[in-house]
């Protein structure tokens, strides 16, 4: 019996925007992105469900610093609910748990409750979800069986555009906050129309700040490695186009040293407070920093290459 060959790792920085197919788990679809690029460390910015299917921006090396400033980023998804039928997930994948007759759904009503989602909204998470409780994810609970309340959170929805009615099924296009759950939405709206609803279809369009990016299938990019791996580096972006938008601080070559090695610096009249991308003059970043009102430069987190200017 031949085994397979052991993956040789190595070291590669940047991000890789895939196109997450239907019926990977997130983490399933970051360890295939992993195993073709070969890449000694990787990490994803916020799962989507085996479900659904779109943008899972994969973050290779030393971008695996900045997954959780993209973790809070704006997103955008497109879904279809079915409604008339609720199950234990809140989405086709779960076990059907009431049907009910589905009312004529006039434009205006639809329309009418969708804008209380809209805004800051209270919302209360789906059963099965990778949120923890104890230090245990909700849906490890929920197989068991175990009765399970989850708690309100405050999320932030910037708008909902209906995309098309149909007699049993409507289509939205959604962008939101972090930590906004489609499946609520499509739940809560399926009461309120009194037939109860669950996600049929859901795809991320986007995250900030790719929203214009190319993504990339998993059979696209093995194809590629199947041909060269050199294809494959043009398809991964530098770390800088995940901090697209953030205030920017340009060191000196002194100072990048001192940087590197952890010191304080003091940035006279930047004008800037909070967080910062600090990079060199060529504006490759070196790491995050953060910037108090007496123009005192601290490192949060440095990127290799910083140490070793």
């Amino acid at each position: 019996m031949n085994k397979r060959p052991r993956t040789i790792f190595r070291s590669i920085d940047g991000i890789v925007l895939l196109d997450k197919p239907q019926g990977l788990s997130s983490n399933q679809a970051l360890q295939r992105v992993r195993h073709i690029f070969r890449a000694e460390k990787a990490g994803h910015t916020g799962s989507l469900d085996p479900l659904a299917t779109g943008l899972l921006p994969i973050c290779l090396g030393e971008a695996t610093k900045i997954a959780g400033v993209l973790l809070g980023k704006n997103k955008a998804y497109e879904t279809v609910a079915k409604l008339g039928v609720t199950t234990d997930t809140d989405d086709a994948d779960g076990q059907v748990l009431v049907e009910r007759v589905v009312p004529e759904l006039a434009p205006e009503k639809v329309r009418a409750l969708l804008q209380g989602f809209i805004g800051k909204i209270q919302q209360r998470p789906p059963i099965y979800s990778a949120l923890k409780q104890g230090g245990e994810p909700m849906y490890a609970k929920a197989r068991r069986g175990e009765i399970i309340e989850m708690p309100l959170r405050e999320v932030n929805v910037d708008s909902i555009d209906i995309l098309d009615i149909g007699k049993d099924e409507i289509s939205l296009r959604i962008v939101c906050g972090s930590g906004t759950y489609i499946r609520s939405i499509v739940r809560d709206l399926g009461e309120l129309l009194g037939c109860g609803a669950h996600v049929k279809v859901l795809r991320r369009l986007w995250v900030a700040p790719f929203q214009q990016s190319e993504m990339h299938t998993l059979e696209e990019l093995q194809a590629i490695a199947e041909l060269g791996e050199d294809g494959l580096l043009p398809l991964v972006l530098p770390i800088e186009a995940g901090l697209s938008g953030w205030p920017e601080v340009y060191l000196d070559e002194s100072q990048i040293r001192r940087f590197g090695q952890g010191q304080r610096l003091v940035i006279p009249d930047s004008g800037i407070l909070g967080d910062v991308n600090v990079c060199d003059q060529s504006g490759r970043s070196l790491g995050l920093a953060s910037l108090d009102q007496h123009g005192v430069l601290q490192a949060k987190r440095l990127f290799r290459w910083a140490a070793l200017s």
